[in-house]
């Protein structure tokens, strides 16, 4: 009887602080729907990797760097979670995306990270074996690094 009690209570206490945050205006979701205003549709929708690029930056010209690393597993297991992490080190970085060419839609991920370190570790659907690509936006340019992943499981529908 004492457990449903603390049990009700510590609920009751929960939803009226959250009904207060939400009469307050602190929990709301107009920051959400501005950043929507902003979201690259046609980037995401694009049926190749050098359309999204041109749709989400502006340009498909993109260099080769070193200073960008992308670690994902050699071979993955199920293509429907397969962990990525892209990290540069090159100066200004302020955009970062993960794209699988193979993929129906190459763009999986696009990050604006505008003042934070240029780090991102996310997980991502592969429909087969392919590359996975980070592309980073650093000074108005674009740099990339890939890695390549075998998929045994495909996660696209497969």
């Amino acid at each position: 009887m004492q457990t449903k009690r603390r049990v009700f209570l510590k609920g009751s206490l929960a939803a009226s602080a959250a009904g207060l945050a939400v009469g307050a205006g602190l929990l709301s979701p107009r920051a959400v729907l501005a950043a929507a205003a902003d979201w690259p549709e046609a980037a995401f929708e694009s049926e190749s990797m050098d359309s999204a690029l041109s749709e989400l930056f502006g340009s498909g010209d993109v260099a080769e760097s070193g200073d960008i690393s992308v670690k994902a597993p050699d071979i993955a297991e199920n293509g429907a979670v397969v962990p990525v992490t892209v990290e540069s080190s090159i100066a200004d970085s302020d955009r970062v995306a993960i794209f699988v060419s193979k993929n129906p839609t190459p763009l999986v991920a696009s990050f604006d990270l505008s003042g934070a370190k240029p780090f991102v570790s996310t997980r991502i659907r592969m429909g087969e074996t392919d590359n996975v690509t980070g592309v980073v936006h650093a000074g108005g340019k674009l740099y990339k690094a890939s890695k390549e992943v075998k998929v045994t499981i495909g996660g696209c529908g497969g």
